[in-house]
């Protein structure tokens, strides 16, 4: 396929409007059933891992398409890291907003004890991937954009340390292979891309 038609791009624009209403909802809805609704540990892991696979593909579509430009459609999807971000980020706010329902200012308390930033369990990751979480979807909107202006794309850049140390987290606590390999293949995309660019940044200098 050497071109990409319009409905590619229309069906991309589709799912990323999908991805915010989603996103929207989850904030409504999800805090409320969870703090008032018992649904079981095996339910919060199905949302930790849809949030952690959302992520995933945030952080390793863009090295992917740099990699292999050749690939026409994978370079269209780099829009879709926004509706993804957006998904991903909400069901963890979803949750810290549930906790805040259910115990009060007892919970936003918790982000400021001592053991929040414990080595011990690696609770200190948990603890910046969430506060990350919160910076990332209260700044993805064209709002934000315009008042944060240069410094945005440095705000963004927090996506980093949402995915590897949720990541990390999901692997030390409940020793997640799937978790380390996510880890492993964004670490090894990125640092793959970023060797290409320079290859080709220095062959068009010689």
């Amino acid at each position: 396929m050497t071109t990409l038609s319009k409905t590619f791009f229309t069906r991309i624009e589709q799912v990323q409007q999908s991805m915010l209403v989603l996103s929207f909802l989850i904030l409504v809805a999800l805090p409320l059933l969870l703090a008032y609704v018992s649904l079981g540990q095996s339910f919060y892991t199905y949302l930790f891992s849809l949030s952690l696979w959302s992520a995933f593909f945030v952080l390793a579509i863009r090295p992917l398409a740099d990699l292999f430009p050749q690939v026409l459609w994978l370079r269209p999807l780099v829009i879709l890291r926004k509706g993804f971000g957006t998904f991903s980020a909400s069901f963890i706010v979803a949750i810290m907003i549930s906790k805040f329902i259910t115990y009060g200012n007892a919970h936003l308390m918790h982000y400021v004890a001592p053991e929040a930033w414990s080595l011990t369990k690696a609770t200190v990751l948990a603890t910046l991937a969430d506060i990350s979480a919160v910076i990332l979807l209260v700044t993805s909107n064209k709002f934000s954009k315009r008042v944060l202006g240069e410094n945005w794309k440095c705000v963004q850049k927090l996506a980093y340390v949402y995915f590897y140390f949720g990541a990390l987290y999901e692997y030390i606590v409940y020793h997640s292979l799937v978790a380390l390999s996510m880890v492993c293949v964004v670490g090894a995309l990125s640092l793959g891309a970023f060797v290409y660019k320079r290859r080709v940044v220095l062959l068009q200098t010689i």
